[in-house]
């Protein structure tokens, strides 16, 4: 199974340092973040897991739930918890999914299916593809991805900056520049007519191209 932008994100039930969730009921009517891992004890997805818990606030701010998932059952993921608190200053304040059975990362196109069905005996190196960010929106659809390699740690600022791009252009017409960050100008889509945008945008728009309509970020 082959996800892509615009898919549904699969649904599972599972066993997470918070108790079991319905993973779709558990997001509700706003946005999430899934985050994955491919081993408890190890020393970046350590570093950021304790980078997210420090940044929940702006998750939070943005009506945008954050949730980590590690091949491990989750009596690992609570001793784990002890480790990153001590190391990197944060408690883990959202729930961390135990996928023991290695289910959910091949829903997720994570591992191949002949992966077998436990992460017993499973190094690092054999789960490094369960490295992996899913933007969810509230309609349970994937809104952006992005996989890293085990060496090096994601971006958290580009996380959440990816976040208010696809919450305002799910809700504008308009779509985002490169570099962009919130407060800065935005293009108005290609599909909207002159006529449409003018009637939103009566000051009018700078055009370097015919096909670029730059306006401030509605």
């Amino acid at each position: 199974m082959t996800l892509r932008i615009n898919d549904e994100a699969p649904n599972f039930t599972a066993q997470t340092t918070e108790g079991e969730i319905d993973f779709h009921e558990w997001i509700g009517d706003g946005w999430c973040v899934l985050f994955s891992h491919p081993k408890d004890f190890t020393p970046v997805c350590t570093t950021e897991l304790g980078t997210v818990a420090g940044l929940k606030g702006e998750f939070d701010r943005r009506s945008c739930k954050v949730i980590g998932m590690s091949v491990d059952g989750v009596s690992d993921h609570q001793a784990w918890s002890k480790d990153i608190e001590a190391s990197q200053g944060h408690a883990l304040n959202y729930p961390l999914i135990g996928d023991p059975t290695l289910d959910i990362v091949k829903r997720y196109d994570m591992l191949p299916a002949d992966a077998g069905d436990s992460s017993e005996g499973r190094t690092p190196m054999d789960n490094a593809t369960a490295r992996s960010v899913f933007v969810i929106g509230p309609d349970k659809r994937i809104k952006a991805t992005l996989t890293y390699p085990m060496s090096t740690g994601r971006n958290f600022a580009e996380i959440l900056r990816l976040v208010d791009s696809v919450q305002l252009t799910a809700k504008e017409q308009v779509a985002t520049p490169a570099n962009w960050e919130h407060g800065d100008d935005v293009i108005i889509l290609p599909a909207v007519s002159d006529e449409a945008a003018r009637a939103k945008y009566p000051q009018g728009w700078q055009q370097p191209l015919p096909y670029i309509r730059v306006v401030p970020q509605p």
